[in-house]
């Protein structure tokens, strides 16, 4: 392919399970999907939390848009990328028990914050630790893992945000029901800690490329500069691409998951007690099946063709965006709840292809800032934007709408499907193109 720096380890993926997966990877990859739900849990409770915090600090959709994405999203963007560059060059398990400690420390600071300024504080400190604890362990799966048994790996692995968001759903609304907000950002917090602990005892750094054989031996581990590392990733079009395509899903999933509870409350007349049990069920049964799912796809299919990367997700957004429009058509938050639940599925679905795809197409050496550049491209796209522009949109709307706002604001994300669905046909031709290239 024109212009495309050398891929050693492309197609790696694509290659037969070497040896049955043993005991102790299964132990380090649990860990990891435990340090990733409390990641995620943490990241969440802003937006399930979000009507009792307006109600108590006296917050605008705007403010509630911001906290959640932008000001949030600016440190975990950025921040991640020195904590991969650093990541690479020294002990991942180092990295990613302290970045734990970091954000569970802040969310617990969120649950003394008594003015808006203070909680954006906490926050932005969330968003700083929570920077180093994805990009290492997409390396860490990567170098435990071999060839052959990623896709299903990164899709339990990345069970994370479902169970996170279900759990935080399920425990953060009973206890604000029960007590108070405060009381479920302190007592997360307090479990974070704890999990940092486990990481740092239980985990050992993986050798890199270890479980790549033929690319170790070609290409011996090495310490590859940041702006190396940095050109290599935005100059081929293949990972950038994933990284806008997953950019693109995000500011749909992440603009609906930030207003989601507060949509279905203020609008739909749920309870906190209702949301605690039936939203919660459906996040858990919907991001779970969309992620272990497109896990198991990949691996049956990437081996015959690398366009399943990509085509995946196109289809799959695709077959989401009448259910998507059904639910926030539907009168009555059952029926909304129940036609979510597809799409809650298939939106996720590009997580697992796109995840394993950056890393299969980069050296082992470059694993874990390949991890923080695509998550920096796709959650500034996503993370960053999506909550601030429906928190906007709801805001300026509700002069005219004034009891539906969020609902119009929600709408307006369906374009976006469109956008993501064209990156990711664009992603599929490109690998075609590749395939076809080496063929000849």
């Amino acid at each position: 392919m024109s212009g495309q720096p050398p891929n050693p380890a492309a197609g790696t993926d694509a290659a037969p399970a070497q040896a049955r997966t043993s005991v102790r990877e299964w132990i380090v990859l649990l860990t990891l999907l435990t340090v990733y739900i409390l990641n995620f849990l943490d990241r969440s409770l802003l937006s399930i939390l979000a009507k009792p915090i307006q109600d108590s600090l006296h917050l605008s959709d705007t403010q509630l848009g911001l906290i959640g994405g932008l000001y949030f999203a600016f440190f975990y963007c950025f921040i991640a990328i020195p904590v991969g560059w650093l990541a690479d060059r020294s002990n991942r398990v180092h990295i990613l028990s302290l970045a734990c400690a970091i954000w569970s420390a802040a969310t617990m600071c969120c649950g003394f914050a008594a003015t808006y300024p203070q909680l954006v504080v906490a926050r932005m400190l969330v968003g700083f630790g929570e920077a180093g604890g994805v990009p290492p362990s997409y390396a860490i799966i990567t170098d435990t893992f071999a060839p052959g048994r990623r896709g299903v790996a990164f899709g339990i692995y990345n069970l994370g945000p479902g169970i996170g968001a279900g759990l935080g759903i399920a425990f953060g609304a009973t206890i604000a029901a029960s007590f108070n907000w405060r009381y479920a950002f302190i007592g997360i917090g307090a479990i974070g800690i704890v999990a940092a602990l486990l990481v740092f005892f239980i985990i050992r750094d993986p050798v890199r490329g270890g479980k790549d054989s033929a690319v170790a031996a070609a290409h011996p581990e090495g310490k590859t500069g940041f702006l190396a590392t940095a050109a290599m990733f935005f100059s081929s079009p293949i990972p950038l691409l994933a990284s806008l395509g997953s950019g693109a899903t995000q500011f749909i999933t992440y603009g609906l998951g930030n207003f989601a509870t507060l949509y279905l409350m203020r609008e739909k007349g749920m309870t906190l007690r209702e949301v605690a049990v039936w939203y919660a069920l459906v996040v858990v049964i919907g991001m779970g099946t969309g992620m272990i799912a497109s896990g198991r796809i990949i691996d049956r299919h990437a081996h015959r063709s690398r366009q399943a990367y990509a085509l995946v997700p196109a289809i799959s957004l695709a077959l989401a965006i009448p259910f998507y429009l059904g639910f926030l058509w539907a009168p009555s938050w059952p029926l909304a709840l129940a036609l979510l639940l597809p799409p809650m599925a298939l939106n996720f679905f590009y997580l697992s292809p796109s995840v394993t795809l950056v890393q299969e197409v980069v050296r082992p050496d470059q694993r874990v800032m390949a991890g923080a550049l695509y998550l920096l491209v796709m959650n500034f796209i996503g993370l960053g934007l999506g909550p601030t522009y429906v928190g906007a949109a709801s805001d300026y709307l509700r002069a005219s709408h004034p009891t539906n706002s969020l609902q119009i604001a929600l709408f307006t994300l369906t374009p976006f499907y469109l956008i993501a669905i064209l990156l990711f046909l664009w992603l599929a031709r490109l690998l075609k193109r590749e395939a076809a290239g080496r063929a000849a």
